[in-house]
């Protein structure tokens, strides 16, 4: 839960360590917008992303689902800087599916929190496995990193790119292939 009037004073003391007076016309509502923006970006920390996935359906279909190109925003944990890009969706069903919807709302979730794609890419692969139970779970993420290219380095449209594998993803190789093949497709 975000504490506003805490989040409001925090930004007040940046803008002035900053050297900035925050009572000034373009920064006086600064610190409030700040706080709004807060508790949207960081929504995912009051959820709890297995209520998305406590709905399913019986299937008889037990073969590769993908659902790609999930956008997705986060912001990450080092440098409070955002990251955003595409996560790739992929599971071997067993008896029981999930709606399309509920696998972007789990990222979704997940993404709503101060993270590091690497550990985004596996919560999401580890939400799907105990909320599905399916035979295996793909993820792969590719994202740009705001700390990559505004600091630092300063490499504009260069690419992380994550990938989590679960279950029969661990020994079938074949899947693997199809999964890269429908997602590069």
């Amino acid at each position: 839960m975000i504490d506003r009037n805490k989040v409001e004073q925090a930004v007040r003391l940046l803008l002035e360590g900053m050297g900035e007076d925050p009572s000034r016309e373009g920064l006086i509502d600064t610190p409030e917008r700040v706080a709004r923006m807060y508790e949207e970006l960081y929504s995912g920390m009051d959820e709890h992303p297995g209520m998305y996935l406590e709905k399913t359906f019986r299937a008889e279909n037990n073969d590769l689902i993908v659902e790609k190109d999930i956008t997705f925003y986060s912001v990450c944990e080092h440098h409070l800087l955002p990251f955003y890009g595409k996560v790739h969706v992929a599971y071997v069903p067993d008896k029981k599916v999930a709606g399309l919807s509920k696998l972007a709302r789990t990222v979704e979730v997940f993404s709503r929190r101060l993270q590091i794609q690497e550990q985004l890419t596996a919560q999401i692969a580890d939400a799907l496995m105990d909320g599905l139970a399916p035979r295996g779970v793909m993820v792969m993420m590719e994202a740009e990193h705001m700390c990559m290219t505004m600091r630092g380095i300063k490499k504009p449209g260069s690419r992380t790119v994550t990938v989590v594998k679960r279950g029969c993803f661990c020994q079938r190789e074949d899947l693997v292939n199809l999964f890269f093949q429908m997602v590069r497709g």
